[in-house]
């Protein structure tokens, strides 16, 4: 039907589903979590003396270069805020990390508002519905209202220090690993 009011709930299916994937938010895991959107300026990291944008990819790119099927989905709130596609805003990333992105769990078809309202838990198994990875995991520093079913495939990253800290790093190697049957 055509002419209703109000947002559509239909959002077209993933041009690439099943697989391997790997969910990739970027403040908190790629750089310190403090990126502020500044006039003419664009993101910019505040509050983090000594820190880069995108300063691990290189670790992030290390860790994967194993698994060449691991596909990256954006769930990083850039898509929506910094109005970029996909793959305007995966030119940010290394070529390696940047030929692995597929998607992202916001598309401009869903409701901006109602999306925005939701954890980022649920953003990101929303697209596992659509997407219907074989096997999943999500790097984040956001844990808060991640659903019980989920927890198990969240890698909670150091808001500043992100995939370095070596903690997380040594989890996100471990559950790479497991996830190829290792």
């Amino acid at each position: 039907m055509t002419g209703l009011p109000g947002p559509t709930l239909y959002v077209p299916p993933p041009r690439r589903m099943g697989g391997h994937v790997l969910y990739l938010d970027f403040d908190g895991v790629a750089h310190p979590e403090s990126v502020y959107l500044l006039h003419k300026h664009g993101p910019t990291l505040l509050n983090a003396p000594g820190h880069v944008l995108f300063e691990h990819c290189a670790l992030l790119e290390e860790v994967l270069a194993p698994y060449s099927e691991v596909r990256i989905v954006l769930s990083t709130s850039w898509v929506r805020r910094y109005r970029g596609s996909v793959r305007r805003l995966s030119r940010r990333l290394p070529p390696a990390l940047r030929a692995r992105v597929v998607g992202a769990t916001y598309h401009s078809k869903m409701d901006q508002h109602e999306f925005a309202a939701a954890p980022r838990g649920m953003q990101v198994w929303g697209d596992v519905l659509r997407r219907k990875p074989q096997k999943w995991l999500a790097l984040d520093d956001d844990w808060l209202h991640w659903p019980a079913w989920c927890r198990e495939n969240l890698i909670r990253t150091d808001p500043v220090l992100g995939i370095s800290e070596p903690s997380v790093l040594a989890e996100l190697k471990e559950k790479l690993l497991a996830m190829h049957g290792g």
